[in-house]
């Protein structure tokens, strides 16, 4: 497949760049490959949901807690200074999104993240919003 020739029209920094096209020209060849790599819509879908599960703050901050150890709900509260209840039903949203585990010890319920999958996107969005600092 041979590469679409580029067209240079001006010596332009990134942020002085427009957000669309300036001349409609569409590159079928790429277009092809992208329709026959893309996610399909329930999938995306399912992603932006997971995502909105990580858009709370205070779901973070248990999620940040959770990478160093597992935890009951008193040590979550009392490492986020913030009361059981609030903790609990973040809780409940974390683990109904399959993002931590919950293991009874008697009458203590210990979390921690569910897999190596969830410590790795927090992970890999602290090293993106950190990475220039």
């Amino acid at each position: 497949m041979e590469k679409p020739k580029m067209v240079k029209i001006m010596e332009r920094s990134a942020d002085d760049l427009p957000d669309v096209c300036e001349v409609r020209e569409t590159h079928t060849d790429y277009v092809g490959l992208v329709r026959q790599d893309m996610y399909s819509v329930d999938d995306i879908y399912d992603l932006a949901e997971l995502f909105k599960v990580f858009g709370d703050s205070t779901r973070l901050r248990i999620l940040s807690a959770l990478l160093h150890h597992e935890l009951c709900v008193c040590d979550i509260s009392d490492a986020l200074e913030m009361n059981q209840s609030a903790i609990s039903h973040q809780l409940r949203v974390l683990r109904t999104a399959g993002l931590i585990k919950v293991r009874r010890c008697g009458k203590s319920a210990f979390y921690s993240l569910d897999d190596d999958h969830v410590k790795k996107i927090i992970e890999l969005g602290f090293d993106h919003i950190l990475e220039d600092r």
